[in-house]
C-alpha cells in the first residue's frame, strides 16, 4: 500500500468516526504559510491541536537529559545518564530519517 493510500484510508476513518466534527476553523482556509514548507504547515496544525509530533516530545526529553547529565556526581551517573541521552538522540535521528523518506515517497 502506498503512503498516499494509507494517509487517505486514515482520513476517512477519523471522518467516519466524527474526528473531524467541530474543529477550530472548520470550512476556513488554512493559514498561509512559508510556500512549499509541508513540514512546517503539518506541524503548526498539530501544534493547534495540541498536540505534539513524536520528534519534538524527543527534543524536549533529550534537552531535560542533557541538564540531568550536567547534574551528575560520579562516573556511572554520567556514564548512565550518557547511555540514556545516547538513546534519545538514536530515537530522534530515526525519526527524522522517518519523516524525511516518507516525504520523498509522496
Amino acid at each position: 500500500m502506498k503512503w498516499r493510500d494509507l494517509a487517505e484510508h486514515q482520513i476517512q476513518k477519523a471522518r467516519a468516526e466524527g474526528q473531524f466534527d467541530d474543529l477550530k476553523g472548520a470550512g476556513k482556509p488554512l493559514p498561509k504559510r512559508a510556500a512549499g514548507d509541508v513540514v512546517s504547515a503539518g506541524m503548526g496544525i498539530m501544534a493547534e491541536a495540541g498536540v505534539l509530533p513524536r520528534e519534538i516530545e524527543l527534543r524536549k526529553q533529550i534537552d531535560a537529559q542533557r541538564h540531568h547529565l550536567a547534574e551528575a556526581r560520579t562516573p556511572e551517573e554520567e556514564k548512565e545518564r550518557l547511555r540514556a541521552l545516547a538513546d534519545l538522540e538514536m530515537r530522534l535521528a530515526i525519526e527524522q530519517e522517518a519523516r524525511r523518506k516518507f516525504y520523498a515517497t509522496t
